[in-house]
Order: structure tokens, then sequence, then C-alpha cells
């Protein structure tokens, strides 16, 4: 469905699945930060779904232009981080843990929501109405599945790192989490070297069609 469409439709088709995936992802981690005990986020208005609060041109815009443009493998990208302060916590390494889950929580529930709308364009059974929703329902899957899984990696400052401190000696994780300033660069490399793609190539195969099946596709 989405190789009959032009680079300018595949983008109009992408671009509020690619932007909501991410924002919603950064809302996830401030409302899970708030429930557990931090407001910074809900103080700095960043609690919330509206993409002007939370965009990154690089990382919300013009990274997953290239990869769609391009057709890498993979989209992803990233919003402005929301600010999280764990001296807040009550238990800080299971909380900042939580607050990390709460991200791909995030992209699992959209995966869902967008998988729901295709359906929605299935059961309608008109092209002209069908198609969009069924496009558009591709692509919120077929981007909150990728952010789901990546972010899970245990790749510092990835959300699966988060996770993993939290069940790390503390020697350890504070030496893992020196690899901090590295992760961004890691990443890219991983990327472009195809091992990123050799890894969650059979993960995001079994995501797909888990969502495409309940999509109805």
């Amino acid at each position: 469905m989405m190789d009959d469409l032009t680079q300018v439709q595949r983008i109009i088709v992408w671009i509020l699945p690619v932007v909501f995936a991410i924002t919603g992802h950064e809302a996830a981690h401030g409302w899970m930060a708030k429930k557990c005990g931090d407001n910074t986020a809900y103080m700095l208005g960043r609690l919330t779904l509206n993409p002007l609060k939370h965009i990154d041109p690089l990382g919300t815009l013009i990274l997953p232009g290239l990869l769609l443009l391009t057709q890498t493998g993979f989209v992803f990208g990233w919003a402005k981080p929301v600010p999280v302060n764990g001296r807040y916590f009550k238990k800080p390494l299971r909380d900042m843990a939580l607050v990390a889950a709460a991200g791909p929580g995030a992209n699992l529930l959209m995966a869902i929501a967008w998988a729901l709308l295709a359906r929605l364009g299935v059961a309608i059974d008109i092209e002209t109405i069908s198609m969009p929703l069924i496009n558009t329902g591709i692509a919120g899957i077929s981007i909150n599945t990728s952010l789901l899984l990546i972010n899970l990696l245990p790749i510092p400052p990835l959300d699966g790192s988060r996770i993993m401190t939290a069940v790390l000696p503390y020697r350890v994780a504070v030496q893992y989490n020196q690899l901090e300033r590295y992760g961004f660069i890691i990443l890219l490399a991983l990327l472009y070297a195809g091992v990123l793609d050799a890894l969650l190539q059979y993960p995001l195969y079994i995501a797909h069609n888990l969502f495409f099946s309940l999509a109805g596709l």
C-alpha cells in the first residue's frame, strides 16, 4: 500500500504518526515522573501532547524525514527530553526505571490505537476514505513499534539503560552510565552499519504481524 505513494504523499501520511509517537513518548515520561513525586515536567507545561512543547527540530523533524526519504529501514527520532529530578523520588532507582518504561509503554498504546484506526479503514471499505486511514494506521504502527523496541535497547541514555541501571550493582551501574556521552554516536553507528537492523528485524517482524493482525491487514 505504501509502495504506491509518492515521496510527498509518504511524508504527509507519516508526519502525524511520527510527531505524536515521539511527543507522546516524552509526555508519558513526565506523567510517570509526576506519579512518582516529581512535578518538574508538570510545572514546565510538558505534560501535554501539544507537539510545540516537545519538538526538537533535528530529532522530531529532520532525522525522521531523512530516514523516510532514504528508506534506511528504521524510522525513529526524539523530542526535547522531559526534565526529571530523581531527588523527589522515594525509591530513585525503581522510580527512574518506571519513568523510563513509561515512554515505550506509551508507544505500545499508540501502536494499538493506530491499528484500530487502520481496522476502521478496513471496515469502511470505501477506497477514498479507507486508504488514508489504513496508510496512516500502518505508519503509526511502524513508528511506534520502532520507537518501542529501539528505546528498550540497553544503550545509555535510551530507556532500556535506565531500566538496566535499576538492576545492576551500584559500581557497575556508574561505569555503565558513563557510556551516555557516546550513546547517540553508538546508535547512529549501529544504524548505518546495519547492526540495528539485524538486532531488531525479527522482533519488529513479530510486532508488525501482531499489530497488522489487530488491524485486519
